[in-house]
């Protein structure tokens, strides 16, 4: 189903973000864990990319296997770092010929192996270029093409501290043919409204889901500051976490801080909410089942629009 006609028929949506596994036996685990989380009904589910396709492959089989061998629909990640034009068009044609109708197009972070990556060797420098490919490439011989999304930041991007012409690159990505937006994690719901507030000052009026993941240990979040992924961490989430005795204590309150970042963007309005579930079922469900609802489809059923 075209991403369009899913969030017009999940208002608010809710999807579950999964990254592609290494071996045979993590993927049929994995395959089991997306099986289990096809209870809660969620609008969409999305497969990332590795930079220069260093997990394609895996990522092309999981979103095939996700579209055949359950009720789910599957978005892919497609990344244009490490591609050259004809590899992005042999990939595009692939997933067109195996039914995939949705796909995340990102610019993508250049190998951590490769130092000194140089970008002009790819097809695309930015994700503007690449949403028009795709736009083009997928309705040449007529019809809808993809629904293709793109990534929001709310607390900044990394790469463009300036955020006036942060907003503007989005807007392009936007009129290049994006049909929704999704945002990257954040842990204070404050940057969200006011990112969405601002998307609405420039004139972006797709729909936007908010990126949302339950911290699940001291490492793990430790871990996200490092790699520098723009997620912000508030002093009070930091001394919940600090208080936690182990990493069961801290899963509790990762799990409850999630559980009212979700409620408090439910009440307000939010078009939707895009779990990292960093391959696991038990939080994300955790999180449902705290908000009181055991699907998306009764939270349609409880009058909240947006």
């Amino acid at each position: 189903m075209h991403i369009n006609d899913i969030l017009d028929h999940h208002n608010p949506s809710f999807s579950f973000e999964f990254f592609p596994p290494k071996t045979e036996a993590a993927a049929e685990d994995l395959f089991a864990t997306i099986a289990r989380l096809q209870e809660l009904e969620p609008a969409f589910v999305s497969v990332t990319y590795g930079a220069g396709g260093s997990t394609r492959e895996r990522t092309h089989d999981l979103i095939v296997r996700i579209q055949k061998e359950t009720s789910l629909t599957a978005v892919s990640h497609l990344t244009s770092v490490c591609h050259t034009l004809a590899e992005l068009e042999a990939i595009v044609d692939r997933y067109m010929a195996s039914g995939i109708e949705n796909i995340l197009a990102l610019r993508g972070d250049p190998p951590r192996n490769v130092a000194d990556y140089d970008r002009a060797n790819d097809a695309f420098q930015y994700a503007e270029q690449l949403v028009r490919f795709l736009k083009e490439r997928s309705t040449r011989n007529g019809g809808r093409g993809f629904g293709i999304g793109v990534a929001g930041f709310p607390e900044g991007h990394p790469d463009t501290p300036n955020r006036l012409k942060e907003l503007d690159f989005l807007k392009r990505k936007v009129d290049a043919g994006a049909d929704y937006i999704c945002t990257q994690m954040f842990f204070d719901n404050r940057d969200f409204y006011d990112f969405r507030e601002r998307c609405e000052l420039a004139g972006i009026n797709v729909p936007i889901l908010a990126g949302i993941m339950p911290v699940s240990t001291k490492a793990g979040m430790e871990r996200m500051a490092e790699l520098s992924l723009g997620s912000r961490l508030p002093a009070k989430l930091l001394r919940a976490v600090g208080r936690a005795e182990d990493n069961a204590a801290t899963a509790r309150v990762g799990i409850h801080w999630a559980t009212e970042q979700c409620r408090d963007l439910l009440d307000n309005q939010v078009r939707g909410i895009h779990f990292y579930t960093l391959n696991k079922s038990d939080a994300t469900r955790q999180v449902f089942e705290n908000l009181g609802v055991s699907s998306s489809r009764a939270l349609q059923g409880d009058g909240i629009r947006s």
